[in-house]
């Protein structure tokens, strides 16, 4: 049985991770993402995801795995754990830091 998984990407504007939210639009938190159980949901995903490129609201779409617990939903690997923490950005914070 595959494992769910989830549709990520960067938002054009500013290059924070989103995540494809069930109403179809596209949010911050990964806990709002909408799951895909099955390759064909997936692919459903991608494909909705996809129109979004089109529309340049996003870049850099693709299907990750997640884990789901008690606690909710988990990205798998450590790059997509930076990810979802929001790490890969500048903000006005490193600016303020001094060399």
């Amino acid at each position: 049985m595959p494992m769910p998984s989830v549709v990520t990407a960067n938002r054009l504007l500013d290059g924070i991770v989103v995540y494809l939210a069930a109403d179809g639009s596209w949010t911050e938190d990964i806990a709002h993402a909408r799951l895909a159980k099955t390759e064909e949901e997936t692919k459903a995903l991608e494909a909705e995801a996809a129109q979004a490129v089109k529309e340049r609201k996003v870049v850099a779409v693709y299907p990750m795995d997640v884990a789901i617990d008690s606690d909710g939903v988990h990205t798998l690997s450590v790059r997509e754990r930076i990810r979802a923490a929001h790490r890969t950005t500048l903000t006005k914070d490193w600016y303020d830091v001094p060399l």
